[in-house]
């Protein structure tokens, strides 16, 4: 089976994709699935849109990626499946996604956040190219696919009302890769951690107040890992540079794992990476019950929920004082990551639905025989 992979980003630079995909694919190989990726955009583009300005040189790089991606519909027949994740194109309509279902091409939809929340999601274009941005876009792309995979069961929903066949695959995580380090009950003071970048520390922000409660409740440092520069007053902050090539390490530098979030429509689409980045490194997590997060934790179990300030402030001053409630709450939450969320587990099942979905074209093609023999 040879997919091709009409993906966003470059290789290992987003979030959703690297625990998606770029994670399955190896996987997939052993199984018989070669994966060949498309970003749309290329290494320059990427970074020229983490930042205002360059308006030419974005518009430029952007007509590039719009005449590969044109180039590209040429050699989709020398694939048996086409997975898209978030859309074949950051601008314009649906229109790849509508040639390839006129050429009948089987074609595989994944996203695991809110897309379809026009303007919510694309901070990081500069506003002449959101207006390049169509609403209705992920609803369309949606009724065009032969299937749809959704990282929640919220955005199932979503996808359900425009096509019958969805299926939800959590994000998952590579549990080789994140192993947990020896337990560390010495770090003096001990370490809070947050990991995310400049698009999602506002919900970071959010937790500004309460952090600065605990500091006076308990001594702590608090870790910031993609917002260089992150200052709260009163608080003894450590920011540094996300790179994936220390992710893991960063991480697990951490004594508690923090993942705020607001109650909104955006929040509910999101996957739970944070928890369970610090989960499957054997870090107690405490979450906001926001999305997915209330599936993920149980609460004092394999990690802790705090709705509201004075929980998070009381968690998080327990979870401070006492070594062996997190080592507690850290291994459990491992056991879960393992048992529920690894990559190992999820990417057969990914397999066999890009299989499903080829026997059942086949049989629309009248060809069914040729699919199902294996």
């Amino acid at each position: 089976m040879r997919i091709l992979a009409l993906v966003p980003y470059p290789d290992d630079k987003a979030p959703g994709q690297r625990f998606r995909m770029e994670q399955w694919a190896p996987r997939l190989g052993p199984l018989g699935a070669e994966v060949v990726f498309e970003p749309f955009r290329c290494e320059e583009l990427h970074r020229l849109l983490s930042a205002p300005g360059d308006t030419l040189r974005k518009v430029l790089l952007t007509s590039r990626a719009l005449a590969r991606r044109a180039g590209l519909l040429k050699r989709v027949k020398d694939f048996d499946l086409v997975y898209v994740y978030n859309e074949a194109a950051m601008v314009g309509p649906a229109l790849f996604e509508n040639y390839l279902r006129a050429r009948r091409v089987p074609v595989v939809f994944d996203f695991d956040d809110a897309i379809f929340l026009h303007g919510r999601h694309n901070g990081a274009l500069n506003r002449y190219l959101r207006l390049l941005k169509f609403p209705g876009k992920t609803k369309s792309i949606c009724r065009l696919a032969s299937h749809v995979i959704a990282g929640n069961y919220y955005l199932a929903s979503y996808a359900a009302g425009f096509n019958a066949r969805v299926t939800v695959v959590p994000t998952t995580i590579d549990t080789e890769k994140y192993a947990p380090r020896p337990a560390s009950s010495d770090r003096d003071p001990p370490v809070v951690g947050w990991s995310g970048s400049y698009s999602t520390v506002q919900h970071l922000d959010t937790a500004r107040r309460m952090l600065q409660r605990l500091a006076r409740a308990a001594r702590f440092r608090l870790r910031v890992v993609g917002a260089e520069g992150y200052r709260i007053e009163g608080v003894e902050v450590e920011s540094i540079r996300w790179r994936a090539e220390t992710e893991t390490e960063d991480l697990s530098a951490m004594d508690v794992g923090i993942m705020p979030l607001p109650e909104n429509d955006w929040t509910r689409g999101k996957c739970g990476l944070k928890a369970l980045q610090y989960m499957a490194l054997g870090v107690p997590a405490v979450c906001s019950p926001v999305g997915v997060n209330p599936a993920i934790i149980r609460d004092g179990r394999n990690g802790m929920l705090a709705a509201t300030e004075d929980e998070w402030v009381e968690k998080l001053t327990r979870l401070l004082c006492s070594p062996s409630l997190r080592e507690r709450l850290g291994a459990a939450g491992r056991e879960t990551v393992e048992a529920e969320y690894s990559a190992s587990a999820h990417a057969p099942r990914v397999y066999g639905l890009f299989k499903a979905v080829l026997r059942r074209a086949a049989a629309e093609a009248g060809g069914a025989e040729l699919l199902l023999e294996d």
